[in-house]
């Protein structure tokens, strides 16, 4: 079976990362995945919330899609006087995977706030909000740095995201929309630059699938993550 637009089995859409693209934030990055395009910007607050102890900081992330962003024009959450349940979810997972780099004592007692906002989804838009938030977050964290609010760099590792999955019983990575709606297995992976899995979101959609099958998209997507996290790095020291 052949992809939609070509690819390799194992090959991501063509990818940029363009950083510095909101000139308020402390660190911000454009990141594109194919047609998935997601603005990433981090923003400092020198205060935690309640749940944190003290002497120690907080990141944490927030998700939104623009109303145009797919196919059909969706209500802003605002309208619905509510998070919609998809969003509050990404974010989480967002939220979770950028803390999984962070020693918060070395944050100091501050929230870094990692907004995700999708200017246009063609799937993976969690993975590309993870990719992108950890460029936004590592620019962030070195304004800090250069400023001397931080006197030690609290990143402890890098993280990346994408997701691979079972079409027609063939494993593809990187999945755009179609491949994604049309998927028996759908496997979202979070990785550090160390190779440590942060999370795994895995589901059978059209079918069961095996151990083996499991394992087989989790090395499909540290493939992937390597690459990313390249590129990542390309852009940060660019």
């Amino acid at each position: 079976m052949s992809r939609i637009d070509q690819r390799k089995n194992d090959e991501l859409r063509p990818i940029e990362i363009i950083p510095g693209i909101n000139k308020f934030a402390e660190g911000s990055c454009l990141i594109r995945c194919g047609n998935t395009h997601v603005l990433c910007c981090a923003s400092v607050e020198e205060r935690t919330p309640p749940h944190v102890p003290e002497g120690t900081g907080w990141v944490t992330a927030e998700y939104s899609m623009l109303p145009r962003a797919n196919r059909e024009r969706s209500k802003r959450d605002i309208a619905k006087l509510k998070l919609s349940p998809r969003s509050a979810e990404i974010q989480r997972l967002v939220g979770r995977s950028l803390r999984a780099c962070v020693d918060m004592g070395k944050l100091g007692e501050r929230t870094i706030t990692i907004d995700c906002d999708v200017l246009q989804g063609d799937g993976g838009t969690r993975t590309a909000s993870v990719t992108g938030g950890y460029v936004a977050l590592r620019l962030a964290v070195k304004k800090l740095m250069e400023e001397g609010t931080l006197t030690e760099n609290p990143l402890l590792d890098s993280v990346a995201a994408v997701s691979a999955g079972i079409v027609n019983d063939e494993l593809f990575l990187d999945l755009c929309y179609e491949e994604d709606s049309s998927a028996q297995v759908d496997l979202n992976c979070v990785m550090t630059g160390s190779g440590g899995l942060v999370e795994l979101q895995g589901t059978g959609e059209g079918r069961a699938f095996t151990i083996a099958e499991q394992r087989a998209l989790v090395e499909l997507c540290a493939k992937g993550i390597q690459e990313l996290q390249a590129i990542q790095m390309k852009v940060l020291e660019g």
